[in-house]
């Protein structure tokens, strides 16, 4: 009998490589309004809380409010035409995802990406490999918040102990932690496994493969 029966996954830095895209978005945005660029490493330390806190953490200290949601604006209409220039699925995610769903596994998305981009994605990358997906949307808390995880429990009445989390960073195994679940973290992430200890993560996943080890 499974210890689980969902799996619920975080999308950037876990199932897909999107910080081309996100640094490139951040730069363009940040052009059009005179601030200067960030740099990969920057923009790595920056994301995990949605992207308004992306753009909060990678203007210039002291940005007025005003000024923070004009390049949130131009941020969120660039990146929907440019979301998919250069991110991809980590190496060994879909495979992982059909051996789950041939095996009787249910798996949800949970992530801090803006809605719009989460469902564009999930239809781009992954045809049919999850049951549902979930993005920041307006009135709902984002992560580490666990509305979301809560939503995806009640729409397919699931106990706490019947699913695991698996992310890449502090919001993920926060999210975990709040919502009362088991979690996994994803070493392969924007993160690293230094990182992920130093958080308190006690399962971890090295590789995208030793997920099917940790939940059997």
């Amino acid at each position: 009998m499974k210890k689980y029966k969902m799996l619920i996954f975080d999308m950037d830095g876990t199932i897909l490589y999107t910080l081309e895209d996100l640094k490139n978005t951040t730069n363009y945005a940040l052009n059009e309004h005179g601030f200067p660029e960030r740099t990969l490493e920057e923009v790595r330390r920056f994301v995990g809380n949605g992207i308004h806190k992306l753009i909060e953490r990678a203007v210039p200290e002291g940005t007025s409010d005003a000024d923070i949601e004009a390049v949130f604006t131009t941020f969120e209409i660039y990146y929907k035409d440019h979301c998919m220039d250069t991110t991809r699925p980590y190496d060994g995610i879909n495979d992982l995802l059909t051996k789950l769903r041939a095996k009787g596994y249910m798996t949800a998305v949970v992530s801090n990406k803006v809605d719009f981009a989460v469902q564009d994605l999930v239809k781009d990358f992954f045809i049919g490999q999850f049951d549902i997906a979930i993005g920041e949307r307006e009135g709902v808390r984002k992560k580490p918040a666990p509305d979301s995880v809560y939503e995806v429990l009640k729409e397919f009445h699931l106990g706490k102990d019947e699913v695991i989390y698996i992310g890449d960073s502090d919001t993920d195994l926060d999210t975990a932690r709040n919502a009362g679940v088991a979690c996994i973290g994803a070493c392969w992430g924007f993160r690293g496994r230094a990182f992920l200890e130093a958080h308190g993560a006690k399962l971890l996943a090295e590789n995208v493969s030793d997920i099917w080890e940790l939940i059997k």
